[in-house]
């Protein structure tokens, strides 16, 4: 496809996606997530509550009654796939299993019947087509690649490697750098070996043992169609400032790497992130918590990466037709099941603070932002237990099989009664690290798996503040 084409492709993409908006008629809003947050529960639950009836108070459309139905729709995209929600739905409701995440784009379209408030308008039906376009996380940090050289990537990449919450799982990696000469002639099994090495060092740093944030490529650990592609056979090599040589291991890297920006990121981010009317980000802030002040550092340098994503595009003469059109983003704090409800607003203040640095830190956005905690599926129930004469607030659930609790290990059948320890009123304190050595024995939180509830056939689950995030991402859309 030229450039000339490309431009008039996207061109027509903008002009219909105006149309669109203005006529209240279309919104595509885009669901991402970063370290297992849990973007395929949040969709699947989004639309159960939706079509089924669910609780949602703070959606004030829903809350006033002026939503008179909502279904799905026949897929609108052919060279996209569906979002298996009816799968989805049948392992979390009938299974009481957590549903494999995706590891390509999806999408599927509801259409919401609705009449807008007597003030605006006439009571008659109108409708809005609400496409919700699901990608992995990974991703959206490849944007980031656009503007950046195979140089400066390297150079990025290789310091991330060597700090202490990485070293260890890039040892193998880096030991195999230290033997390489990016001057050396090109040569293939070399560049394969690197390229392995590479990806396992990322497979291990997204493990939930460690719960690091991942690194771009994001393709190397969410490749879709391209598994086992040549496109994804390079790694960053040690430059040191040093001018790549012609013919040498350092030129095919750099080569493959511009390659990859080429056939990868900017598709990605024309045919479908460009496209995006909003967005929400889903973080496993809690599982960084349980990991220490490294995951958590990590986790902030990812967010900085999903900034910088909203920003790819507006620096180049380009960017008026390629510059992303979000105009909302919500990062969301998942899982919030897992502690007490009187420490919601706590782990939603320390996201705040997350995000805040990282918007301090990019310029330009031009989009409103918000946080929130959230559960889109409420898997376990509040209760109080006493321990040594004192009444703590506790949460009940069904732990995972194999899940470990005071020295009991569960069967994924019998409940428990945890206390899950209570954040620090300072959400500075709990980014900094304190009461952190989650391996001793007085540990300050007990992050426990749960399997999804009970739940009656055909109801949706109960939620957190799901509604919240509706209101925020489409509320103004049907007013």
């Amino acid at each position: 496809m030229s450039l000339f084409t490309n431009l008039a492709f996207e061109a027509g993409v903008v002009a219909r996606s105006v149309t669109d908006y203005f006529s209240g008629g279309a919104l595509r809003l885009g669901v991402t997530g970063l370290s297992r947050a849990g973007k395929t529960v949040f969709i699947t639950a989004l639309i159960d509550n939706l079509i089924n009836g669910g609780r949602l108070p703070v959606l004030r459309a829903a809350a006033e009654g002026r939503i008179a139905r909502i279904h799905l729709e026949p897929q609108p995209d052919d060279a996209v796939p569906r979002f298996p929600y009816e799968e989805h739905l049948a392992a979390i409701g009938v299974e009481r299993r957590w549903p494999q995440s995706t590891r390509r784009i999806s999408q599927l379209r509801a259409t919401i019947e609705f009449e807008r408030p007597r003030a605006w308008s006439s009571a008659k039906a109108e409708t809005l087509h609400l496409d919700i376009v699901d990608y992995p996380g990974e991703w959206l940090l490849d944007l980031a690649l656009i503007d950046k050289s195979y140089a400066e990537w390297s150079r990025e990449t290789i310091e991330a490697a060597r700090m202490n919450a990485r070293a260890g799982l890039a040892a193998n990696w880096n030991g195999f750098l230290a033997g390489l000469d990016p001057n050396a002639p090109a040569n293939e099994a070399q560049a394969r070996k690197a390229a392995e090495l590479f990806t396992a060092y990322l497979r291990g740093a997204r493990d939930a043992a460690y719960a690091l944030s991942t690194l771009p490529p994001g393709r190397f650990l969410a490749p879709g169609d391209l598994e086992g592609s040549p496109a994804l056979t390079f790694a960053p090599l040690p430059l040191e400032g040093a001018e790549i040589a012609p013919g040498s291991l350092a030129a095919m890297m750099e080569r493959r790497y511009e390659a990859y920006k080429t056939h990868v990121a900017r598709p990605f981010f024309r045919d479908h992130f460009a496209r995006l009317d909003r967005q929400i980000v889903l973080v496993d802030l809690l599982a960084a918590l349980n990991s220490g002040p490294g995951a958590l550092a990590d986790l902030e340098n990812a967010i900085d990466g999903v900034m910088r994503a909203f920003r790819a595009g507006r620096a180049s003469w380009l960017g008026s037709i390629f510059r992303p059109r979000i105009d909302r983003i919500l990062f969301a704090a998942t899982k919030a099941d897992h502690l007490h409800h009187s420490d919601h607003d706590r782990l939603e203040a320390a996201l705040k603070l997350m995000t805040s640095r990282a918007i301090a830190r990019a310029q330009g956005l031009g989009a409103e932002i918000d946080v929130v905690a959230l559960a889109a599926v409420r898997a376990t129930r509040e209760a109080e237990i006493r321990h040594g004469g004192e009444i703590l607030p506790a949460i009940v659930g069904t732990p995972e099989a194999g899940e470990r609790i005071g020295g009991e290990t569960f069967d994924g059948v019998a409940e428990a009664a945890v206390f899950p320890g209570r954040l620090p009123d300072d959400p500075a304190a709990t980014l900094a690290g304190e009461g952190l050595a989650l391996a001793e024995a007085d540990n300050d939180w007990r992050f426990v798996r749960f399997r999804p509830p009970i739940v009656a056939r055909g109801a949706p689950a109960s939620h957190i503040r799901l509604d919240r995030a509706l209101q925020f991402l489409i509320g103004d859309r049907l007013t």
